[in-house]
């Protein structure tokens, strides 16, 4: 016995994949590999680099013994406490800026899309475009700016790293390490450790240097990823500000086509009910 044939269940398929196909097609790409990057970046920014300041207090610490001051003076720890609540802020920030640019991709996607729909864009859209790509470009700046602050501890670390390499290659190489020369302590402290101490071999031979050292490179290769980031979203903001104008633009031109038309429609309608009244 042949079993029917069942048109609807045939139908049915076929429409979810035209409804995912769509869905698809709507999703702004290019705003979420840029979002995707800048979030990899963040997270590689500030979990390597909260992770590095905390073993950069430990290495002043149990080597070069320095102890935190006093009072309400200003010293290299409560510094790196400020470093560490600014990177929770920047985690937090971005985080949501992630989100409302990924939103703004989206709504640009979809006027688009829509351009001959009922979608309207209107000028608010366009200024909330440019106001993004404005931000995008302060932030893109001050990315710069983190990424050259942050090259900084790498480029002290492997001062370190360098000199303890040459302890082992030269014998009887003679060389210190002065925390005046980085400005971590002030001119009159002298906290500085030489090749002959015992704190200097423990420090050059414990894990705690090198993964320090590992933890800012890593913290400088986020910042980097999210310099490429804000590159890659001011781009993807321009070209959407750039089809939101020109949507515009068309909008506005086949309202006016449509207008002329119908006027041309009406003229037409009265002309002919003129030469209808005149022949009876």
């Amino acid at each position: 016995m042949d079993c029917p044939f069942n048109l609807a269940a045939v139908q049915r398929p076929l429409g979810c994949f035209e409804c995912c196909i769509k869905c698809l097609g709507g999703i702004p790409y290019a705003s979420l590999i840029a979002t995707i990057l800048l979030y990899a970046g963040v997270a590689l920014f500030c979990g390597c680099g909260h992770e590095a300041l905390s073993g950069t207090v430990t290495i002043l610490h149990n080597y070069f013994e320095v102890a935190r001051s006093a009072g309400d003076t200003l010293d290299v720890f409560t510094m790196i406490d400020i470093f560490k609540y600014v990177i929770y802020g920047m985690a937090a920030a971005f985080f949501v800026y992630g989100i409302l640019l990924m939103v703004e991709g989206f709504f640009t996607t979809g006027a688009i899309k829509d351009l001959y729909g009922d979608f309207k864009i209107t000028t608010c859209g366009r200024c909330v475009s440019a106001w993004f790509i404005m931000l995008t470009y302060i932030f893109m700046l001050a990315w710069l700016g983190v990424t050259a602050f942050t090259s900084l501890p790498v480029f002290m670390y492997f001062n370190i790293w360098t000199i303890c390499q040459n302890t082992t290659v030269v014998e009887g190489a003679n060389l210190c390490l002065d925390l005046r020369q980085f400005g971590i302590v002030t001119i009159g402290e002298e906290k500085k450790i030489c090749t002959g101490s015992e704190n200097f071999f423990k420090m050059c031979e414990s894990n705690e240097l090198d993964l320090t050292f590992h933890l800012f490179i890593v913290a400088l290769a986020g910042a980097g990823a999210a310099v490429i980031a804000m590159i890659h979203y001011l781009m993807v903001l321009s070209a959407n500000w750039a089809y939101v104008k020109d949507a515009c633009r068309m909008q506005k031109y086949e309202d006016i086509k449509s207008k002329e038309e119908q006027e041309l429609h009406d003229i037409h309608s009265t002309r002919s009910k003129e030469r209808l009244n005149a022949y009876t």
